[in-house]
């Protein structure tokens, strides 16, 4: 009987599973839940200490909420015509309605996610090439970068906006895809310019040095090494590049280089312009629109704004200095 219940507590020790522990005796499941907890606090920490940016991301947040849902929320078909012509706001059209009865209100929302696409899809190819032309003109040095060096300055000293105007003119068709590629064509010559002076300056430092002695590839040592050291600034590039990418797209489109049969920001601009909004009174036609535009550059700005706050470092010095002397302030 005796032997019987050994064997059984045997089986059940050999059962019974093991708790793992961490270097510092918690269990690992429990850690892991932790860390997870402390990046939350220290990620909630960051935004609170830095306003500028949890206000833009906050404002970005709900247009991309409104690209996302307003869509399927909005069951009005923004083309639609309707015998409310030139309507003001009311319970019946939030916003109004145009010469031809369209509702402001559902443009306006449905435009939302062709402008965020456009712009942020725009931004973030600009910013790709900038990134890659920048880092390697920057690490290489010689005559790659001579030339990318000389690419770089053609772009920069030709006026970005009137060759969009140009270009987009003469283009064959019309559309999104155009003018993605005309802004794309004309918006990553700054970014690479900050990059590239950023790597010449790294491209010493002793991490890299050790990476190069290492037996590390050139194109690892750029994008492993020296590029997570310049995220906040490719972040500020991108944020200033979609600034850039939403307003180009908008002032495209309201000359008529767009494709004015779509329902966007600018081609509400460019419907607006066309019918003499501004002479029949209908104020409310442009400025829903305009409004929209302004507010999505004011967060994308905030966000910059942080962002640069982060990555500079005699910003960092002015900021930290402020806080004491606000707080002898609220002493005194």
């Amino acid at each position: 009987m005796q032997l019987n219940q050994r064997k059984a507590s045997a089986g059940a020790a050999q059962v019974t599973p093991q708790l793992v522990l961490s270097k510092d005796g918690v269990p690992a499941s429990t850690q892991g839940v932790l860390q997870r907890e402390s990046r939350w606090r220290a990620g909630w920490s960051w935004l609170a200490a830095n306003p500028k940016v949890a206000f833009g991301l906050g404002i970005v947040a709900f247009f991309v909420l409104v690209a996302i849902l307003g869509p399927m929320i909005i069951r009005q078909d923004p083309t639609a015509f309707s015998s409310d012509v030139l309507r003001p706001p009311s319970a019946s059209h939030w916003l109004g309605t145009t010469q031809t009865g369209h509702d402001v209100f559902a443009q306006v929302v449905v435009g939302t996610r062709i402008s965020l696409l456009l712009g942020f899809g725009t931004g973030l190819l600009a910013t790709t090439i900038s990134v890659i032309v920048g880092l390697l003109a920057g690490y290489f040095g010689g005559w790659i970068d001579d030339v990318i060096s000389l690419i770089i300055n053609v772009f920069l000293v030709i006026p970005a906006m009137p060759l969009a105007i140009i270009l987009a003119a003469y283009l064959p068709f019309r559309g999104p895809l155009p003018i993605a590629i005309i802004v794309t064509f004309t918006g990553w010559a700054w970014g690479a310019r900050v990059l590239r002076a950023q790597t010449l300056s790294m491209r010493r430092r002793e991490f890299v040095e050790a990476a190069r002695a290492s037996g590390e590839t050139p194109l690892r040592i750029v994008f492993v090494e020296i590029l997570p050291n310049e995220i906040a600034i490719v972040a500020a590039g991108l944020v200033g590049t979609v600034i850039y990418a939403i307003l180009a797209q908008v002032g495209l489109e309201f000359l008529g280089l767009g494709d004015v049969t779509s329902v966007s920001w600018g081609t509400i601009f460019y419907w607006a312009q066309n019918n003499e909004a501004l002479m029949l009174g209908a104020w409310w036609w442009f400025l829903a629109p305009g409004c929209c535009v302004a507010l999505l550059g004011a967060g994308l700005a905030f966000i910059n704004f942080g962002i640069d706050e982060l990555a500079n470092p005699r910003l960092r010095r002015e900021r930290r200095a402020k806080g004491p002397a606000k707080m002898k302030k609220v002493v005194a």
